[in-house]
């Protein structure tokens, strides 16, 4: 069954920077506002902004409340998640969908947020993987940020990527799904658990231990999540971690070890994660990978 997309916004759209997970100022977010603005919206700055419950932006329950009322507030058309870090599963089985389902927005982010883009496509929505505003105005990330304008108005993306030695060839049709390896294995077994058979799997983490990702992969692979993929993105694997008796392998290696049982397309070097180059994902979005000799392409159908 086709995914639903929200409408693309259009100049005097109103949108929301709320806070699911850890806590950001008003001062933090000033130029992503600023940024926003420039493009001809105006910004809510939810109650979960400017306030903290030691990490997090407010309780659970501020934080669920102010969410909720984004979702049910029709002139909010997207909701743009300040950060990620960790808060979001804590809220997520007491959100209701069912007044956003009427008239779906789009919601922004990654990291933690992945479990957002993973319910939301359990529930047939699209939303969109991007840079979220508290990083905005990171050093080498207009790029990222440029995509995710063109993500939320509509305008025509696609991505081509050099080669990668680690490339497996082929092509692939198949919906965007996936985000944050960490939280992917949170999600497994839970309301917001979602299939991964004939679609195009995109991957990225950071800090995460050697020996880790390879338990994680090993855990998708286990749980039937890579035998029916489509395909497979690799992003930023950020500031891996390794033990004194070093683990032996990249997290790209790792990957590959698990990918190159099967026949997908895989490719390695995807510009998403926590990096700088970020660009915007349409979770849910059909779309077609190429990855031949001369590297990798991603465009939308």
């Amino acid at each position: 069954m086709p995914t639903t997309a929200p409408a693309p916004l259009r100049p005097g759209d109103q949108v929301a920077i709320v806070c699911p997970a850890r806590k950001a100022s008003h001062e933090e977010l000033a130029a992503a506002v600023a940024t926003l603005e420039s493009w001809g919206l105006r910004v809510v700055l939810g109650a979960s902004t400017n306030i903290a419950h030691h990490q997090f932006g407010g309780d659970d329950e501020v934080r669920r409340q102010d969410f909720q009322q984004q979702l049910d507030n029709p002139d909010i058309r997207a909701i743009l998640c300040a950060r990620g870090g960790y808060g979001t599963p804590r809220i997520i089985d007491g959100l209701d969908f069912s007044r956003f389902a009427q008239d779906p927005k789009w919601i922004v982010g990654f990291s933690d947020i992945t479990t957002l883009h993973c319910h939301l496509l359990k529930l047939g929505h699209q939303s969109i993987h991007g840079v979220m505003p508290l990083l905005f105005h990171q050093e080498g990330g207009e790029e990222s940020v440029e995509s995710l304008r063109k993500a939320l108005f509509g305008e025509e993306l696609r991505y081509t990527l050099s080669a990668h030695p680690l490339n497996q060839l082929g092509t692939a049709i198949g919906e965007l799904v996936g985000g944050n390896l960490s939280l992917l294995q949170t999600l497994t077994g839970t309301a917001s658990d979602v299939s991964t058979a004939g679609r195009i799997l995109f991957l990225e983490d950071i800090d995460e231990y050697l020996y880790a990702i390879d338990r994680m992969m090993l855990h998708l692979d286990r749980t039937g999540k890579l035998r029916h993929l489509a395909g497979l993105l690799v992003g930023h694997f950020t500031n891996p971690q390794d033990n004194a008796v070093p683990y032996g392998q990249t997290p790209n290696e790792i990957i590959q070890h698990y990918a190159g049982k099967y026949g997908f397309p895989v490719a390695h070097g995807f510009p998403i994660g926590h990096e700088p180059q970020n660009i915007a994902l349409i979770v849910g979005r059909q779309a077609r990978l190429t990855v031949d000799e001369a590297g990798a392409r991603l465009e939308y159908l």
